[in-house]
């Protein structure tokens, strides 16, 4: 039942968590994709089967996941499993940020106008640019010297 990995050299124990009558979305921020199961519960976050405070080490991504739960006062009710993969820690987090936000409309669709209001249930479509040539990076040429 309890598997362990580590993560940045530290034995963490991964949960099995039971989802059935769940919702399910997917969210995408970057390169990342994440999976996103959410069904009524006590409040638990779990990222890749590893509590979202140790998955998230930053407060910063911290309080990103939690956004569309405190918006919408129900991060109390509900409990949420992710599966995330691809990109960094930020790209992951809003991965998750747009998984919940969709899982909790088709959960209530009364919650849609103030997911929406903060844009939570659109997907973020920057990426970066790509490089080009005769460039140094997408935009930034070689230094010019004029003697």
């Amino acid at each position: 039942m309890d598997a362990q990995t580590t993560t940045n050299n530290i034995k963490v124990k991964k949960i099995k968590l039971d989802f059935k009558e769940s919702k399910y979305a997917t969210g995408r921020r970057k390169r990342s994709i994440a999976k996103v199961w959410v069904k009524k519960g006590s409040g638990m976050i779990h990222v890749n089967g590893i509590k979202m405070n140790e998955y998230f080490k930053r407060p910063v991504h911290q309080i990103l996941v939690m956004r569309p739960l405190e918006l919408t006062n129900i991060a109390a009710n509900y409990d949420v499993r992710a599966s995330v993969k691809g990109g960094g820690l930020s790209g992951q987090a809003g991965a998750i940020i747009h998984g919940i936000s969709r899982a909790l409309v088709s959960h209530d669709s009364e919650l849609k106008q103030t997911l929406k209001q903060e844009k939570l249930t659109t997907r973020d479509s920057r990426v970066v640019e790509r490089k080009k040539y005769g460039r140094k990076k997408a935009r930034r040429s070689f230094q010019f010297s004029k003697r």
